[in-house]
């Protein structure tokens, strides 16, 4: 198997190809991407055979921004009879995967696609026994063994290969499945709620986002973002000139004050987060996001940029590059991710969080 698929928002193929060959070329491996509009996913072919399973081993899956999964798949399988679809994509994982830990039939995430997936629920069952019984699959589900992935692009034809569950996407197509609260004072609160699913560990989220931490949103109203810190305890500042929503003042967990994100001082020490998802131009927003870190104003944020209209990998790129070097030149030790969400649309989400400062050798006072 010498290629990799990655699945990833259809209309942003151009961006997942960009990444995946600037990544691969990093580590020395060289190939092309074959790329087709609006299909959802993208496949990156190696030169060398061998180079496929290293890709999916040694690109740290988190880095990705457009990509949702990762996973490495030999040829298309064509034409699969219809009296027997199991044997020919069982027959492929030969030798390729013994006791997988799990199985996932997938399609695309496009419209075109969606009436494969009742189709894809049903071939599941027989296509999961099959490979237990070939061994292709253990005999129990184990989290900490390779996904085996079944991935049909149309009816009667797919890539079938593997992804290593400790650098994947742990999601079905690598979406996680969120439903929109029927309180939330907009869509847009299932943005933050994603990215918290994939920046926060969940054994973390008991620390990371605890009931009575402060917290600043930045461009708030009417509250969307806002809506997921107050359902998690917080007392947040909600920093916006426009109205938020009543249902959210009346928690008594909300200072609504009408200032400009852009100008906002805060005057609180304790602050943990900072969220922002203001339209703006997103070179302007990260550089504000690096003032708040480097100020020690909070301890981790998310924020969204708005995604130009062309070179948009190559942009992004270039912004988190300088962000980080800001941060590096302050001494200060930060993670820096960035994910293009199910739930986004022209943007991508970026996470920052802020481990400890070097200056003087001094841990962050906070840590």
């Amino acid at each position: 198997m010498n290629k990799v698929a990655l699945y990833c928002r259809a209309g942003f193929e151009k961006e997942c190809a960009a990444e995946i060959t600037a990544k691969a070329a990093e580590l020395e491996i060289f190939g092309f991407a074959r790329v087709k509009e609006n299909s959802g996913y993208v496949l990156f072919e190696c030169y060398q055979q061998e180079n496929a399973d290293r890709l999916a081993k040694e690109i740290p899956f988190r880095e990705l921004i457009f990509a949702r999964q990762l996973i490495v798949v030999g040829e298309l399988l064509k034409d699969l009879p219809v009296d027997d679809r199991v044997s020919p994509i069982v027959g492929m994982l030969h030798g390729v995967i013994t006791n997988g830990g799990e199985l996932r039939v997938e399609v695309p995430d496009t419209n075109e696609s969606k009436e494969l997936t009742k189709f894809c629920r049903k071939l599941t069952v027989p296509l999961r026994a099959a490979m237990r019984e070939q061994r292709v699959l253990g005999k129990k589900e184990n989290p900490l063994r390779p996904v085996v992935h079944v991935f049909f692009i149309a009816p009667g034809c797919c890539y079938v290969g593997y992804s290593y569950s400790n650098n994947n996407s742990p999601f079905y197509m690598g979406i996680p499945r969120l439903k929109l609260p029927a309180d939330a004072p907009s869509r847009s609160t299932l943005k933050l709620e994603e990215a918290f699913h994939l920046f926060i560990p969940a054994d973390e989220w008991e620390e990371r986002l605890a009931s009575g931490m402060r917290a600043v949103d930045l461009g708030a109203c009417p509250g969307g973002w806002t809506y997921q810190l107050v359902k998690r305890s917080m007392m947040v500042d909600a920093i916006d000139n426009g109205p938020m929503a009543p249902s959210l003042m009346e928690t008594g967990q909300v200072n609504h004050l009408r200032e400009d994100g852009f100008r906002h001082v805060p005057t609180r020490t304790n602050i943990y987060w900072m969220v922002c998802d203001m339209v703006e131009v997103p070179a302007k927003v990260a550089s504000l996001m690096g003032d708040w870190i480097v100020n020690g104003w909070c301890r981790e944020t998310i924020f969204n940029l708005k995604l130009p209209m062309k070179k948009r990998y190559e942009e992004v790129a270039q912004i988190l590059e300088r962000m980080k070097a800001r941060l590096e030149e302050n001494g200060i030790n930060a993670e820096v991710f960035a994910k293009h969400l199910y739930h986004d649309r022209e943007e991508i989400t970026v996470h920052v969080r802020r481990r400890w400062s070097a200056v003087g050798g001094r841990r962050d006072e906070r840590e």
